[in-house]
């Protein structure tokens, strides 16, 4: 009996080390790499933000997932996003569409998850938004009736409105801008039922914006609308469109809320948080199987309203209490 247990004993010894052995020889689960590519003068907030919401799903960065940043100018679109696939990362995720675009030409293996992309049919990212149809997949910043929104809000901030300056981007690097197009479209529409007069501010680069301010006093703009563009979007332009503003008591509106924080009047757009979390799911979901092919491009669900209210009261504005009852945030 005493020799049967013994060799009982031995016997589960000799398994459990062979197990441990055959672990120490099965290779390392592979951590799965994420390339980010931005065109963002702030990029590592924008990747705390993106970690912060990944680890609410369960991704620790040096734990079970990694990263490979990269921030362009948009001269450098195309070699970074090039640079990402040589690095053989397992998603890609870009933060505008024409960032996206440069990732698509530069690989159609390795999925792509917009963040925010413009009109992403229009561009010709993907197929349609319900089925994308390629290795790109994400979310759009294009919603129905957004830019009537922007007059809308505009026109209850200031009731007797009736010129607006509109900072537009019809075309990019010499191509036609399909979001511009899109978005000046709509606010046309809108300004015909408002009864107002929109002055076109073409931005070809950014030397332009003190001139084109220039231009808006001497066509007596009241109010400045700014589209959705490559060359304005980033947020020290927003900055820097704020300013312009604010030193000709021109109250505007922008899609960004770093606008409002800068000291534009009202920013209306999608919120980041949210976009956030859903681009973590995408890539979740992504890293579990899924084909960007069969992911919608979604459109934005929730809205952020920020009112500057040290800017209205600089452009001797009253706020009406209903407009600041719907805001998310009241800069004071």
């Amino acid at each position: 009996m005493w020799l049967s247990t013994v060799g009982c004993l031995i016997t589960l010894a000799l398994s459990i080390l062979g197990a441990a052995c055959d672990a120490m020889a099965q290779p390392l689960a592979k951590v799965p790499r994420i390339g980010y590519l931005t065109d963002s003068a702030r990029p590592q907030s924008e990747v705390e933000a993106f970690q912060h919401a990944l680890r609410e799903i369960g991704y620790v960065e040096g734990h079970n997932i990694a990263f490979a940043l990269r921030a362009a100018t948009p001269e450098q679109y195309s070699a970074l996003a090039a640079e990402l696939v040589n690095l053989k990362v397992d998603v890609i995720v870009v933060r505008t569409g024409f960032l996206a675009l440069a990732a698509k030409h530069a690989t159609r293996t390795i999925p792509i998850v917009m963040m925010a992309s413009g009109d992403a049919v229009g561009q010709g990212i993907v197929a349609s938004l319900a089925r994308p149809g390629g290795n790109v997949t994400g979310f759009t910043n294009i919603a129905p009736d957004l830019s009537q929104k922007w007059l809308a809000l505009l026109k209850e901030a200031v009731p007797e409105l009736a010129r607006v300056a509109v900072l537009r981007c019809p075309l990019v690097a010499g191509q036609p801008n399909v979001t511009d197009q899109l978005q000046w479209r709509e606010l046309q529409g809108a300004a015909n039922v408002l009864g107002l007069h929109l002055q076109s501010l073409e931005v070809r680069a950014l030397d332009d914006l003190e001139a084109l301010f220039e231009a808006a006093v001497r066509e007596r703009a009241e109010a400045l609308v700014t589209l959705d563009c490559v060359y304005i979007n980033p947020s020290p332009v927003q900055v820097q469109v704020a300013g312009l503003a604010a030193t000709r008591r021109l109250p505007g509106i922008s899609n960004f809320r770093v606008y409002a924080e800068a000291g534009g009047l009202i920013s209306y757009g999608p919120s980041y948080v949210d976009r956030w979390q859903r681009t973590a799911t995408y890539v979740d979901r992504i890293l579990k199987g899924a084909k960007p092919a069969d992911l919608p491009v979604e459109q934005p669900t929730k809205f952020e309203l920020v009112i500057n209210l040290k800017t209205a009261k600089a452009c001797g504005l009253t706020i009406p209490p209903m407009l600041l009852f719907q805001a998310d945030e009241v800069i004071q």
